[in-house]
């Protein structure tokens, strides 16, 4: 599976030589004098080619097209209508001069139609409408093109005004007749040829040089320790560009291939030796192994993607869900790491530079800081918030030092930086389906399932409310003592709510839900033991049909670890001294808790019960009843399993008993009162 991880990312790189040197405008150049290897043209800033485009398209000028088929249709829609408006006027008397010489008509208005589709009706593209008289274009008739200015053509209006000029000038005898049978007629013919005009401003546009001048072999091209200028920079990307060519021709790609891959191997593997060592947990999971190794791969080929886009930037890509999600998960560590693996393979992918690394490594760190809670909205809205001024700063730090003037800073860039700051919202709606997908649990289903409605606790509310209540006080114990130790609390919570759900089944069988004859009175201690005991069980049977996450289902497990019944036990040696006793029928089935939420929650659930038998304790009392507690937890390898430090187990151990002593009304004893109490037992 990591072989092909490695493998895949390895054939997004790209299959050329790297160029050996870094640098960019405003730096110095760090390296030894640099000499031309080889002839090379230096290539104009892209921003010089863009303008001289712009410019070009601006400057240009459209071709219109003279349609000489119209000439011929006039001329014989001409012929049908002064036949039709001749048997008219023959038949009514009118028009003499034109019943006895219609040809003399007729050919008139041929050729005065001709000589004016030949000089052209204008029609201008709506683009173009509001040029004035003097916009030029390029009129095209038949295989010659002439440039003339709008002004110098007709248009339909001025067309209909020069028939009207004509033809009382025309020397015939009735022209009236013809003007009708000619106004209809006019129409453009002069329209713009929008394909012609694409294909030749295309062709001007590619002849727009795109380099200024040569360097020749030897040149120097700077200086170790030189203050890289615009020119030198010029020089530098031009011959970058150059030594890419030309190195990529003669190179082996195998070459490239193989020290890709032994930077990819490289790199995932220390990841996994970090995994294996300080996240065992993870390392031998297929699902969160699987989980981390996919993250690498979606993210490798997201960035390899958006490179093949010359529209896009690598900047959009939302790389802070990363931490977020993997945060929730598993922990803050894990989730800086993995992201620090995930910018170090997209670096080599962008085409950015050390500002894409810095960017997204200061980010990351940023999201981690900011301790970016999805299942709050007005923190993780701040967050989104935080991210965004973190790259929109950093970007504009960078550009500062590279153009030195906030005016040449290229904005665009932090559209881009926003978009990927907007992107990360998707982490909410994510987590929820990654968790489904490969089995894991976040805070979002953590406080989904703290809804007292939820069916589970909902029935140990009603059935057993002592219980309930008994939960309650353990999750408060046990949360306040996560929070110190920077536990989850959370999840120790939730795992304290459901810790005994088992005792749903039977809640009259245990003491904070008995309010009259105790049942354990008609069992023996042997069955009592069993009852008790199977609350366990029988709430791991409750929590898998309710389908809890495995997590939680845990806490049931570990709460009591693998302790005796102690009460019954005892009764049972104490009645039955005769008889050879299996301590495991009075045993609970485990295991022992592992994590220092299972931990906390066994503790507190201990404490809890205990401390609430006690009649008006002292804060003595209750202290020596706590140290009394844990000690027995330690003392009977209950906490062997455990990945809490003493140092931890201590700080736990202050916090119960100030919880306890809360809970318990215990008032703090004054020096006076201290001493007078003392007189008094003395």
């Amino acid at each position: 599976m990591v072989a092909g991880v490695v493998a895949f990312i390895t054939f997004l790189f790209p299959n050329n030589a790297k160029f050996k040197y870094e640098f960019d405008k405003g730096q110095s150049w760090r390296y030894e004098d640099l000499r031309a290897p080889f002839d090379f043209a230096i290539r104009k800033p892209q921003e010089e080619v863009q303008a001289e485009k712009k410019k070009l398209q601006e400057s240009f000028t459209p071709y219109y097209e003279l349609d000489q088929e119209v000439i011929t249709e006039k001329k014989r829609s001409l012929a049908g209508e002064f036949d039709h408006q001749l048997e008219l006027v023959r038949e009514e008397g009118q028009f003499e001069d034109v019943v006895r010489q219609p040809q003399k008509y007729l050919q008139f208005g041929k050729h005065f139609l001709e000589s004016l589709f030949q000089k052209g009706i204008l029609k201008l593209a709506p683009e173009h409408e509001g040029k004035g008289e003097d916009f030029v274009i390029n009129v095209v008739r038949g295989n010659t093109t002439q440039a003339q200015t709008v002004g110098n053509l007709l248009f339909v209006e001025e067309a209909k005004g020069l028939l009207s000029d004509s033809l009382p000038r025309s020397k015939l005898a009735e022209p009236e007749f013809l003007y009708p049978i000619l106004e209809g007629l006019i129409s453009p013919n002069l329209t713009y040829n929008d394909t012609l005009s694409r294909k030749i401003l295309e062709e001007e546009l590619s002849e727009v040089p795109t380099f200024r001048g040569r360097v020749p072999k030897g040149q120097l091209i700077v200086t170790k320790g030189a203050y890289i200028t615009d020119d030198i920079y010029q020089k530098l990307i031009s011959f970058q560009a150059q030594y890419e060519e030309e190195v990529t021709q003669k190179q082996s790609y195998l070459g490239v291939f193989i020290g890709y891959l032994l930077l990819s191997s490289l790199i995932i593997g220390v990841f996994l030796l970090y995994v294996r060592l300080y996240a065992k947990p993870v390392f031998y999971s297929f699902n969160k192994l699987i989980f981390i190794l996919l993250l690498l791969v979606v993210y490798s080929y997201f960035v390899y993607a958006v490179e093949q886009v010359e529209a896009l930037s690598t900047y959009m890509i939302p790389f802070c869900i990363l931490p977020i999600v993997i945060k929730n998960f598993y922990d803050e560590r894990l989730a800086l790491f993995t992201h620090l693996v995930v910018v170090l393979l997209a670096s080599f992918l962008s085409s950015l530079g050390y500002e894409f690394a810095f960017l997204q490594i200061l980010a990351g760190i940023v999201v981690l800081l900011s301790d970016v809670e999805t299942r709050e909205w007005s923190r993780f809205f701040y967050s989104i918030f935080f991210i965004f001024l973190i790259y929109a700063t950093g970007y504009l730090g960078l550009s500062l030092i590279v153009e030195g003037n906030i005016m040449e800073v290229d904005w665009t860039e932090v559209t881009w930086l926003a978009l990927s700051a907007f992107l990360t919202l998707l982490a909410y709606p994510l987590i929820p389906l990654l968790e489904r997908f490969f089995g894991f649990t976040s805070s979002i289903t953590l406080v989904e399932l703290s809804d007292m409605n939820r069916p589970l606790l909902r029935e140990l509310s009603l059935k057993a409310p002592g219980t309930m209540q008994h939960s309650l006080q353990v999750a408060n114990l046990a949360d306040e003592a996560a929070r110190k130790i920077g536990a989850n609390p959370l999840l120790v919570r939730v795992g304290a709510l459901y810790h005994d759900v088992g005792k749903t089944l039977k809640p009259e069988y245990f003491i904070e839900n008995q309010s009259g004859k105790n049942p354990h009175d008609e069992l023996s201690d042997l069955e009592s033991a069993k009852v008790i005991i199977s609350h366990v069980t029988e709430g791991v049977k409750m929590a898998k049909k309710a389908r809890l996450p495995a997590i939680l289902i845990d806490f049931i497990k570990t709460h009591h670890g693998t302790t005796r019944a102690e009460y019954f036990y005892r009764n049972y040696i104490k009645d039955n001294p005769e008889l050879e006793v299996d301590e495991n029928d009075f045993r609970y089935p485990g295991p022992k808790p592992r994590s220092k939420e299972e931990t906390l929650l066994m503790m507190a659930d201990s404490i809890e019960a205990a401390c609430k038998s006690l009649k008006s304790p002292s804060e003595e009392d209750l202290n020596n009843l706590i140290d009394k507690i844990i000690a027995g937890k330690t003392t009977q390898g209950q906490l062997e399993h455990s990945n809490m430090t003493f140092e931890e187990l201590e700080v736990c151990k202050k916090s119960f008993k100030q919880m306890m002593k809360s809970v318990h009304h215990v008032r703090i004893e004054y020096p006076e009162e201290k001493a007078k109490k003392e007189t008094q037992e003395g």
